[in-house]
């Protein structure tokens, strides 16, 4: 009996909410309930409110607690989290200006890059296959959102292919984000942003969000239909499968690999003074004690690791090449626990502090290429040597275009498949702190790490054919993909680096 009242109850609300949003808008739009017809789409362009009609979850707390992780440093992210209790007794303006205030306030503005480099991938996971199925038949996309126009017109723009972006502007003095927000002007920009062209008819455009805070938007007062969706409704929407994104997550940075919703944010401060003494009683283990008692040791600390071998791989000289596709610092570790004895790695741009901790040997290369390979000739001469051709960490499972350098050095190398896997912190990062890199990944409750070596291959031949540097690069470079089932890019550290960071990578 309860049910049926709640049920009536909400559908009696619907239609309450339904007229008022018809009398407070112009008379010409209609308000209908989700989802429209798949034909009304086609030719058509679709206002879609990004928190309510594209997101499954309405909370927009995780993306500024990211904000405020990422670019103001823990202590901001402690102060938004205890004012979370406040701001959930609050309106939804008066939250969002709060949070605004928080997590902007100070921070510099030709910095934030956080909404091109860390938060599209939480958004593409939170992004519902039913309501991009919306967005996708249509002709034209305009996306709007509450949210401040830096954290969401990079994915927007460039993982949805929206054709426009509206967002809230953010007031700034001196180059420095005040964390006010613009009042006016907002609806003139957006009128003029949608029916700009000539072609762009109000009796075109179909509105689709969440109510009841969606259909505020001044855009949706252009629309000729707008379709609402319920809380009830997204929550059984299917998350949108990797493969249906309209552009490949590949890259991303920032150090928290967890969606912060306020329970876990909690539980990732409660964990941090334990996984600090955690890390650094990891770390001694590997740099003070031999293999043949560290990794036990370790794997009774939390640290999984998994060694798939072929059958002669492991028995391979002293003298040999090893090259592996690259996803943290640790790899050369590994890759020596599973040897049984030390080999040396070879490096870009790993800090000095992370090179006198190394208990292998790293040796940095030049970026010169006859100088590089007369290095790498020189150390194999001297014992096993581990080269990573990708020349850069991915996190995703994708692998970097392969540097053809390490076949010109040895006649046959035996190629390692390596995967790593954390939940709370990654282990990598473009930024000038990379010295904290193997803290981060050592910091995690239970990091995994899998590790096989594949059968040697001669560097000249391809099933018994001759073949290049370059093209015994590229083969390897499938082979290691298809063991791992990673997808195999043409991007380079070069494209990595400029993505996220903004230079070339030789800093």
């Amino acid at each position: 009996m309860a049910s049926k009242s709640f049920s009536k109850f909400f559908a009696y609300f619907h239609r309450f909410l339904l007229r008022r949003l018809r009398s407070a808008h112009a008379t010409h739009v209609r308000f209908q309930k989700w989802p429209p017809l798949p034909d009304k789409l086609s030719g058509q362009t679709v206002v879609c409110h990004m928190e309510g009609g594209l997101l499954r979850s309405s909370s927009i707390f995780p993306y500024f607690m990211l904000v405020a992780l990422e670019a103001g440093g823990f202590f901001r992210a402690l102060l938004l989290l205890l004012l979370c209790p406040v701001i959930a007794c609050l309106g939804h303006e008066m939250r969002l200006r709060i949070m605004v205030v928080v997590c902007f306030c100070g921070l510099r503005k030709e910095k934030f890059k956080l909404g091109r480099t860390v938060l599209p991938k939480f958004f593409l996971e939170d992004v519902g296959m039913e309501g991009f199925e919306i967005l996708r038949r249509s002709q034209r996309k305009v996306c709007v959102s509450a949210m401040p126009t830096v954290m969401v017109e990079g994915f927007l723009r460039e993982y949805l292919e929206a054709e426009v972006a509206v967002g809230r502007e953010l007031k700034v003095f001196g180059g420095y984000y005040t964390g006010l927000m613009e009042k006016d002007g907002e609806d003139r920009v957006a009128s003029k942003l949608l029916l700009g062209r000539e072609e762009a008819r109000e009796a075109d455009v179909i509105g689709f969000g969440g109510y009841p805070n969606s259909v505020h938007h001044p855009l949706f007062s252009h629309c000729k239909e707008v379709y609402l969706v319920s809380e009830k409704d997204k929550r059984k929407w299917s998350v949108l499968p990797r493969t249906e994104y309209p552009k490949p997550l590949i890259f991303h940075d920032g150090r928290i690999a967890f969606r912060p919703t306020p329970i876990s944010t909690l539980c990732m401060f409660l964990w941090m003074p334990l996984a600090f003494l955690l890390a650094i009683a990891r770390a001694a283990v590997f740099i003070f004690l031999p293999y043949i008692f560290s990794v036990p040791l370790l794997g009774f600390m939390g640290m999984h690791s998994r060694v798939i071998t072929s059958p002669r791989s492991h028995q391979a000289a002293r003298r040999q090449l090893y090259i592996s596709n690259h996803r943290t610092l640790l790899d050369p570790l590994y890759i020596s626990a599973v040897l049984g004895h030390h080999v040396t790695a070879t490096t870009y741009s790993v800090s000095r502090i992370s090179e006198m901790l190394s208990p292998v040997r790293t040796v940095r290369l030049t970026r010169n290429r006859e100088q590089d390979k007369g290095l790498m000739k020189k150390l194999l001469h001297e014992g096993a040597l581990v080269v990573c051709p990708e020349g850069t960490t991915c996190r995703e499972p994708y692998l970097i275009r392969f540097s053809p350098l390490f076949a010109e050095v040895s006649e046959d190398v035996v190629p390692v498949a390596l995967e790593s896997r954390v939940s709370m912190f990654y282990g990598t990062s473009t930024s000038k702190l990379k010295f904290l890199d193997p803290l981060c990944f050592l910091m995690n409750p239970f990091p995994r790490y899998a590790v096989e070596f594949m059968e040697k291959v001669a560097t000249g031949w391809i099933g018994g054919n001759k073949c290049s540097s370059c093209e015994i690069a590229n083969h390897l470079q499938g082979e290691i993909g298809k063991r791992l089932g990673f997808e195999c890019t043409s991007f380079t550290r070069r494209d990595k680096y400029l993505m996220l960071a903004s230079n070339d990578g030789s800093l």
